[in-house]
């Protein structure tokens, strides 16, 4: 098994008298796309400024591909690639001058320069493009090459802090789905306050409030509960009554009601728990129409976690 692309152990962050990040602890593996969600302010720029070698930790320590981002910032740099929230780029640059400034910067010369521009132009389809000035440019495209530079270099980390902030609906698809094909080949750190962002894109997602990392894997938080949603013919009453006769089963709430009623079941996270309340209703002679498992509620659980900790402190 391959070595974590990221390690994060008790880091910490002080601004003056401002704490930002708390004892933050985690680990992302290779080819992971890993989602960082939290309100404004609750630390995701700073634990990306760190991991990217613009900001040293306060104590604690973080290593991106072995390599620790105090000691070792120089190689650890050289495995990241970053594009922060409304990338600075140099506006009277054309693309190409700006493409192949960058790559100078990160050390590629000669044929490796022009193959590397050459490969995050096709990627990013930048073709149209490549002459004009970035100034000219929309802000979706302006983002692409963003992008394109953080890729020149093939990182074994990609790092996006809020990637489709300000995009259209078509530029947001666009983003999202360059992200996901990027996963697998590359390990992705995304930040986003967004929840249905990083849902859509991430395949673990951690949470953070006022510095602080409150769980390293919240769409497993959620599975804890099972949820089922049935389609089932037959009277309101008979139908909760009899659902709620099946071992397992914590709750029940009705979502629509007619001659077909949508029911919503809450139970334990047991794979037998669909079978036997399918073989239940059937046994009783309702006609069951749907059984499909729903996926963890981010809404919900991010709800939960950050109530459950405002409470606590309080």
């Amino acid at each position: 098994m391959s070595s974590p692309i990221i390690v994060v152990e008790n880091l910490v962050k002080w601004y003056g008298p401002h704490l930002a990040v708390r004892d933050v602890s985690f680990s992302v593996a290779d080819g992971e796309i890993v989602g960082l969600l939290g309100p404004n302010g609750s630390g995701k720029s700073t634990i990306f400024r760190i991991l990217t070698g613009y900001l040293t930790p306060s104590s604690g320590v973080a290593t991106v591909a072995g390599c620790d981002v105090a000691s070792q910032s120089p190689a650890a740099r050289g495995e990241v690639g970053y594009v922060p929230e409304d990338a600075p780029l140099y506006d009277h640059m054309r693309v190409n001058e700006f493409l192949r400034f960058m790559a100078r910067l990160k050390g590629l010369e000669g044929s490796r320069l022009g193959r590397a521009v050459e490969e995050a132009v096709e990627r990013l389809r930048l073709e149209k493009v490549l002459t004009m000035t970035v100034a000219k440019l929309s802000r979706g495209y302006r983002q692409r090459v963003a992008i394109a530079q953080a890729l020149l270099t093939k990182p074994r980390l990609l790092v996006f802090d809020e990637p489709t902030s300000g995009l259209d609906p078509s530029q947001v698809i666009a983003v999202r789905n360059l992200i996901r094909e990027l996963g697998g080949q590359q390990t992705v750190l995304i930040a986003s306050h967004i929840l249905s962002e990083i849902e859509q894109i991430a395949s673990r997602v951690m949470i953070l409030l006022d510095g602080k990392l409150l769980t390293a894997d919240a769409l497993q938080q959620g599975e804890r509960t099972r949820r089922l949603r049935l389609r089932i013919s037959g009277p309101e009453y008979e139908v909760r009554s009899c659902i709620a006769t099946v071992p397992g089963v914590r709750s029940v709430s009705t979502e629509s009601v007619g001659a077909t009623g949508q029911y919503l079941v809450e139970g334990e996270c047991r794979p037998q728990l669909a079978q036997e309340l399918a073989a239940t209703l059937i046994g009783r002679g309702f006609a069951l129409s749907e059984l499909c498992a729903v996926l963890p509620d981010l809404e919900q659980i991010f709800l939960e976690l950050t109530t459950r900790t405002i409470g606590v402190a309080a």
